[in-house]
C-alpha cells in the first residue's frame, strides 16, 4: 500500500517540495474503526441478541452434561451394569451433540458477523473518504503500515464522524 502511495506521488508529479508545500497525507487504522464504530457495535449487540437463545440452550446442555458426568463418577461403581452403560452412552451422545451444536453455532455466528461487517464496511470506508475530502487530504493510507506518525493519524476524527452519523441515524 505504501509502495502504491509512493508510485502515486511520483506518477502525479508530486515532489518533496510539493509535499512540503501542502500535500496532506493521513493515516487511518481501519481495525480500530471497525472495533469502535457505533454502527459495528450496534451490529454486535443485534447478533448477541439473535444468538442469545441458542447460547442459553447450549449452556443448559453443557450443565446437564456436567451433572451426568458427576453422577457417573459418583454412582457408576454401585449401579447395575446396564444402568451404568446406559448412563455412559447418554453422556457420550450428549458430548457429541454438544460438539456439533457448538460448531454449528460458531459457524453461524461467524457467518452472521461477516454479513454484518460486509454490510457496514462501505459506510465506514465512505466515512474515511468523506472526511478526507472535507479536510483536503490528498492521500489516506490504511493500516497496516510500517510507521505512521501520530500527527497524521485521522482515525479518531473519522470515528467521531461515524459517532455523529450514528447519532443522527438513531434520532431519525
Amino acid at each position: 500500500m505504501l509502495l502504491a502511495a509512493c508510485l502515486w506521488m511520483v506518477g502525479s508529479g508530486v515532489t518533496s517540495r510539493a509535499l512540503a508545500e501542502g500535500t496532506r497525507i493521513g493515516y487511518v487504522d481501519m481495525k480500530r474503526l471497525l472495533d469502535n464504530a457505533p454502527q459495528v457495535i450496534d451490529g454486535r449487540a443485534r447478533l448477541e441478541s439473535e444468538f442469545r437463545a441458542r447460547d442459553q440452550l447450549l449452556k443448559a446442555s453443557a450443565a446437564r452434561l456436567v451433572d451426568l458426568e458427576t453422577r457417573e463418577r459418583r454412582e457408576a461403581a454401585v449401579m447395575p451394569k446396564a444402568a451404568a452403560d446406559s448412563l455412559h452412552n447418554e453422556i457420550v451422545t450428549l458430548k457429541r451433540s454438544l460438539d456439533r451444536t457448538r460448531k454449528q453455532l460458531s459457524d453461524d455466528l461467524k457467518s452472521r458477523m461477516d454479513e454484518e461487517l460486509n454490510r457496514r464496511w462501505p459506510e465506514i470506508n465512505d466515512a474515511v473518504i468523506v472526511f478526507a475530502r472535507a479536510n483536503a487530504y490528498d492521500l489516506v493510507i490504511p493500516a497496516p503500515v510500517l510507521y505512521a506518525s501520530p500527527a497524521i493519524d485521522i482515525t479518531d476524527q473519522v470515528l467521531e464522524q461515524l459517532r455523529k452519523s450514528a447519532a443522527r441515524s438513531g434520532a431519525q
